[in-house]
């Protein structure tokens, strides 16, 4: 056993994957829950600030009441905890509305990473690993 598998817990935190109603998974990366990360996001003229709530290596969800529309393509700006800041070019993949009465609980949007240069997309998919095995903190 090398000394860094001695510091890794027995099992990784369990990951959130939701099954469309037809069945077909089709996400291609896990994704894997970050509590709420600050997260500015521009699209057009409009400025947002708010949460991610769970990330992969291509992409993150990003909570909002009033989700922008699919097809949008956004700047993100995120830094997680300890690492350098992220400043990268998003689009809206798809969204979860926001329905009055508390029918849903989680309203967003999924945005896809786009524009990724070998060095970003290298820091992310090593950042979602180093996340996916770290002990639960609440």
């Amino acid at each position: 056993m090398s000394a860094g598998e001695k510091d890794r817990p027995s099992k990784a935190p369990e990951v959130r994957k939701s099954i469309p109603p037809d069945g077909k998974e089709r996400r291609s990366y896990d994704r894997i829950p970050v509590g709420d990360w600050a997260v500015d996001f521009q699209s057009g003229d409009t400025f947002l600030y708010s949460y991610i709530q769970n990330i992969s290596a291509m992409g993150i969800f990003v909570y909002s009441e009033k989700p922008l529309p699919v097809g949008s393509q956004l700047t993100l700006k995120f830094a997680p905890p300890g690492e350098e800041p992220f400043d990268l070019v998003g689009e809206v993949a798809w969204v979860n509305p926001y329905r009055e009465g508390g029918e849903n609980l989680n309203p967003g949007m999924g945005v896809r990473f786009v524009e990724l240069d070998a060095p970003t997309r290298e820091r992310l998919v090593d950042l979602v690993r180093t996340i996916a095995y770290l002990p639960d903190q609440s």
